[in-house]
């Protein structure tokens, strides 16, 4: 997954470059990189340019305790984090065929029917990634113009926006066929149950053929630009020879995924 520091109040774009130079990133073995901020100032991500390798081992520290972020507005606090790559895992949902291939160590592992949003509210197409993961969570959507409220076992979130992967036994006769959740991914029971044991906070979930795209921002989308255009989001020069590596089509070149930890809780800084 990328990195992702958060703030709130956003970070005016001012003040940006002073606030990347105190953003640290190490990785072993080393894997170049760069800061990417989301156009509203709320998240900076990084990245480097190819998928995280299996086994790299990440630390990053946030230096901004007391450093001036906008009009009267100091860094709260420095932090750290430090998570390790795991295997590579991931997944591909397919609109058109209704099916999601989950890839475990560049091997198809398993083919699961799925049933995505309905035209009203559409699933998003685009490289996400596993955000959290609950063995049990309650949607409710009160407020909303189709207001409901259920528990769900097995969700794993994808975007801040409310898109799961989750168990949906009242729709197994839909998956592999129609359409029929507010946006979701339903899976069965079964096979949401392998999920939750194969996947990882961080693993990536690609999706294509629905009616809308990904926003950028709506979660942790830094893999959803190209290189070219993630770079445009520095606040400072990136070096020119900073580039992907050539990979198979269609395959990713590493996980970005962390081993067996949840994923570092994004920083909040300014005050």
């Amino acid at each position: 997954m990328p990195l992702t520091v958060a703030f709130d109040p956003p970070v005016p774009k001012e003040a940006r470059a002073d606030v990347q130079r105190r953003l640290f990133v190490t990785t072993d073995p080393p894997q170049p990189g760069t800061w990417h901020w989301v156009e509203d100032g709320k998240q900076v991500f990084y990245r480097a340019p190819d998928f995280w390798q299996p086994g790299t081992t990440i630390s990053v520290r946030s230096a901004l305790e007391g450093l001036p972020i906008g009009k009267d507005r100091y860094g709260d606090a420095d932090r750290t984090a430090t998570a390790k790559i795991g295997n590579r895992v991931f997944l591909e949902v397919d609109n058109k065929t209704k099916q999601m291939s989950v890839f475990v160590d560049d091997k198809l592992a398993r083919k699961i029917p799925v049933s995505l949003g309905k035209p009203s509210t559409p699933t998003s197409s685009g490289k996400m990634v596993i955000m959290e993961k609950f063995e049990s969570t309650v949607f409710d959507t009160t407020g909303s113009a189709d207001p409901y409220v259920i528990r769900v076992d097995d969700a794993m979130r994808l975007t801040w926006g409310g898109e799961f992967i989750h168990s949906a036994p009242w729709s197994v006769g839909s998956q592999g066929s129609v359409n029929v959740s507010h946006g979701c991914t339903n899976v069965s029971p079964k096979d949401a149950d392998w999920l939750m044991k194969t996947t990882h906070v961080g693993d990536l979930a690609t999706f294509s053929g629905t009616e809308v795209a990904l926003e950028h921002g709506n979660g942790w989308t830094a893999w959803n630009i190209s290189w070219d255009e993630f770079v445009k989001g520095s606040a400072l020069p990136v070096p020119a020879d900073l580039k992907p590596s050539p990979s198979a089509p269609g395959v990713p070149s590493g996980n970005p995924a962390a081993e067996g930890k949840p994923a570092p809780t994004p920083s909040k800084s300014g005050r």
